[in-house]
């Protein structure tokens, strides 16, 4: 490691999640949130001197129930309850759908009922970590990116949006969301709206790094996607782009609080220093508060 980092955050994150399969989580929580399991992540992240956390939420509760155990483990705790996808679309393994604009507006209302910070929305699929340049899934039009951010921040409530490609992300930063997770194949297009809008940034590229060597997926379309990504952190420091770490902690072969200690060493040696992710996570944590 060339850079000393310090205070570290979370800033994505999926507490239910295990980093091994995602099919042990639905069973662990299939009866609710297991209690245990949440406070042992919850520990983890103690342990690791990690004081602010930021779930990407889940339909089973327990980003909700580490919400409200955090203080415990002097963390404070950002969650938006759950995400929401479009129906039939990415996120039905973790998420809760909608299909129309009024699904929307009572999906918001109930985030904001049941005590979540912020909307976490799926706007895209996923890498296809076998063939590189393949995106996943559906992106929302823009008049629906609209109409979600205008409920969401109506009703107080930031925006964090799960999307990859460069049509996408300018499609989210066009309709004003706070901040873009994961952001592959953002191109300089993309990466200069999000400067230019103030949209946050938070890369992940942990959840590449970390299936490297495992032999789950083509090791050169890996190879090509991180080195994208790195490319693409590069450009946007340049821009001005306001970069945060956070690891996915929970996705496959990421773990809880060892990936973010990860994530941050890996970015800052990539950056050449801690300072500028150390700025972007501290406005991170100021927009969306635990």
């Amino acid at each position: 490691m060339t850079n000393q980092c310090s205070d570290i955050y979370e800033c994505h994150c999926h507490v239910a999640l295990d980093g091994v399969d995602y099919r042990n989580a639905r069973e662990r929580h299939r009866g609710g949130p297991d209690e245990a399991w949440v406070r042992g992540v919850l520990d983890a992240y103690r342990r690791a001197g990690i004081r602010y956390v930021r779930d990407g939420g889940d339909k089973w509760g327990a980003s909700a129930l580490a919400r409200r155990l955090a203080g415990e483990y002097g963390i404070e705790y950002a969650s938006p309850v759950f995400p929401i996808f479009r129906k039939g679309d990415y996120g039905a393994f973790i998420g809760v759908p909608y299909e129309t604009v009024s699904d929307l507006r009572e999906l918001v209302a109930r985030v904001r009922a049941e005590g979540g910070g912020f909307v976490k929305m799926m706007g895209s699929g996923i890498m296809d970590f076998d063939r590189y340049g393949v995106i996943t899934g559906f992106v929302p039009d823009r008049s629906e990116l609209d109409e979600l951010v205008r409920i969401a921040h109506g009703e107080g409530l930031p925006v964090m949006m799960h999307m990859n490609s460069a049509d996408g992300i300018l499609r989210a930063v066009d309709a004003g969301v706070d901040s873009i997770e994961h952001g592959n194949y953002a191109d300089r297009r993309a990466l200069a709206a999000m400067a230019d809008a103030g949209c946050l940034w938070v890369p992940t590229i942990s959840a590449t790094v970390n299936l490297m060597g495992k032999g789950l997926f083509d090791e050169d379309a890996l190879g090509k996607i991180l080195e994208m990504q790195r490319t693409a952190i590069l450009l946007g420091h340049s821009l001005g782009v306001t970069i945060a770490c956070g690891s996915d902690a929970g996705a496959s072969c990421v773990m809880h609080a060892e990936a973010s200690l990860q994530e941050a060493r890996r970015l800052s040696d990539l950056l050449g220093s801690w300072e500028p992710l150390r700025r972007g996570q501290e406005k991170l944590r100021s927009r969306f508060p635990g």
